[in-house]
């Protein structure tokens, strides 16, 4: 279940990489680098859910 969440939440981050790294948009680009390292980190899968979602959430709340 956390392999297939982290696979899931790092393309999702990789995609926000991208997307903010070609509209120069630093919340989306934060939101990316965040979701590709925080699977490393955090092993239960609850806490993963919560944290990928809050980072998902990120770029359409937080604008700079």
């Amino acid at each position: 279940m956390d392999l297939i969440l982290g696979l899931i939440f790092g393309t999702i981050g990789s995609a926000y990489f991208v997307y903010g790294r070609k509209q120069r948009h630093p919340t989306a680009l934060f939101a990316g680098v965040a979701l590709i390292i925080f699977p490393m980190l955090i092993s239960q899968g609850v806490w993963l859910i919560i944290g990928g979602l809050a980072f998902m959430v990120l770029p359409f709340v937080v604008s700079l």
